[in-house]
């Protein structure tokens, strides 16, 4: 019985590991990359993902910004965090520089929301961008005021 229930297993992980595929994050600033990329493809993370790695710095880098996050766990990722029980749980990270081309920023829309707005007001003005951004096809940011 013991060699039928290791079977059972070996067979359950097996069908498991390749559905689970590959986590793929993407934070998409809107802005123009520069080709410049800052990776790190085995980011130390732990205790399956509750302790997260170290900040990516990119000021130094990065001098006009932020084009493009991307957090993935691949597949190798993946099978370090399964051989520890997800103590170890590394993940890919990749940044995309943004260029100094500021063509692009006069193409953003802003929205200021008073700090005295009601919750309906606040809601209006989500709707009010959603609005804006799908008419004139450019990001629209939302400021809510302290």
């Amino acid at each position: 019985m013991g060699h039928t229930r290791l079977v059972k297993v070996v067979l359950a992980a097996a069908l498991v590991l390749p559905a689970a595929g590959c986590y793929h994050a993407i934070v998409d600033t809107g802005r123009p990359s520069s080709g410049q990329m800052i990776e790190n493809n085995w980011a130390h993370s732990f205790l399956w993902g509750l302790v997260p790695p170290e900040t990516v710095e990119t000021a130094t880098q990065c001098p006009n910004g932020v084009a493009r996050v991307e957090t993935i766990h691949s597949f190798l990722n993946q099978l370090a965090s399964a051989v520890t029980w997800g103590i170890y749980s590394p993940m890919t990270i990749r940044v995309s520089c943004a260029s100094g081309d500021d063509d692009d920023a006069e193409d953003v829309e802003a929205l200021l929301v008073p700090a005295t707005a009601t919750d309906v007001q606040r809601n209006d003005a989500m709707n009010r961008a959603v609005d804006l951004s799908r008419e004139r096809a450019v990001p629209v940011l939302v400021h809510f005021a302290n």
